[in-house]
C-alpha cells in the first residue's frame, strides 16, 4: 500500500469513528473566533490507557497526562520526509499554549512509529538534535500496534539493511483532559515552508519537497484553535523566537 493509500483509508476510518460517535466531521478552519469549532473530524470516546515508554526508559501511559490537552502525533526519529517537518509545528503549537499561559494545561507529544529502532536513548538523540521540547514515548512493537491502532494510525517496515525504513500514517490527535480523543486530522502539516534550520537539516529531498508542498496539510493555528476549543480559549501563532 502507498504512503497516499494508507492516508486516504486512515482518513476514511476516522471519520467512521466520528460517524459513530455521533458527530459529524468538522470543516477545516483557520483562528480568530473566542471558541473556533474542530478541525478535521470531531470526535468522543475514551482512549484506553496503553502502556508506552519515556525517554528515561520508564513505564508511562497517555494517563500521566490526564488532567492536560493532549495533542499528539506519530513519528519515527530517522524519517527525513515528514516528521521533522511535524516536530517543528508541534514545537510552536507547545510554545503558544505556553505564551498564552497554558503551558501547564497543554501536553505536546510524539510517540513513535518505529520500533525497530526507536529506544530511549534514540528519543533522547533526537531530542537534541531537533532542539524539541516535548514528551516523546516509544514502546514495544506489541505496545505500539495497539495504541496506535486506536488511533487508525498505520505503521509498517519497507527495506532491508541500509534501505530499511518506516511507512505510516501522518496527523495530529487532540484528547481532553478527560481523557477523551475529540479530533483528527490526518495528513501532513503545513507549516507554510517555515522551519528551523537544525529540523531543516534533517530533511531529505522528499522532505524538502512536502516542506514546500504538503499533501492534505493542517497548520499550527488549526491545531491551536482545537487546543484553544477544548480550553475555551484563543491561542494566536506567533513565530518562535
Amino acid at each position: 500500500m502507498t504512503r497516499r493509500r494508507i492516508v486516504a483509508a486512515v482518513a476514511l476510518a476516522v471519520a467512521a469513528a466520528g460517524a459513530a460517535g455521533g458527530l459529524a466531521a468538522a470543516t477545516l478552519t483557520g483562528g480568530g473566533r473566542a471558541t473556533p469549532p474542530l478541525a478535521g473530524v470531531a470526535l468522543d470516546r475514551p482512549v484506553p490507557q496503553l502502556p508506552l515508554i519515556d525517554e528515561m526508559g520508564r513505564m508511562t501511559s497517555l494517563d500521566a497526562f490526564r488532567g492536560s490537552v493532549v495533542v499528539l502525533a506519530p513519528t519515527l526519529t530517522l524519517c527525513h520526509e515528514v516528521c521533522p517537518i511535524t516536530s517543528g509545528a508541534l514545537e510552536q503549537v507547545r510554545y503558544d499554549a505556553e505564551r498564552a499561559g497554558l503551558g501547564k494545561r497543554v501536553s505536546v507529544l510524539e510517540v513513535s512509529v518505529d520500533p525497530w529502532r526507536d529506544s530511549p536513548r534514540r528519543l533522547r538523540a533526537y531530542r537534541r538534535d531537533a532542539g524539541v521540547d516535548f514528551g516523546l514515548l516509544t514502546g514495544t512493537h506489541g505496545e505500539l500496534s495497539r495504541f496506535w491502532k486506536f488511533f487508525g494510525v498505520g505503521f509498517y517496515p519497507t527495506g532491508h539493511g541500509r534501505t530499511f525504513d518506516v511507512a505510516h500514517t501522518d496527523g495530529v490527535f487532540f484528547i481532553d483532559a478527560r481523557g477523551h480523543e475529540r479530533a483528527a486530522i490526518i495528513g501532513m502539516p503545513d507549516v507554510h515552508g517555515k522551519l528551523a534550520e537544525r529540523l531543516r537539516r534533517l530533511l531529505s529531498a522528499t522532505g524538502r519537497h512536502n516542506l514546500a508542498r504538503p499533501e492534505a496539510g493542517w497548520t499550527v493555528q488549526q491545531a491551536l484553535d482545537d487546543v484553544g476549543r477544548l480550553l475555551g480559549r484563543t491561542i494566536p501563532a506567533k513565530p518562535l523566537p
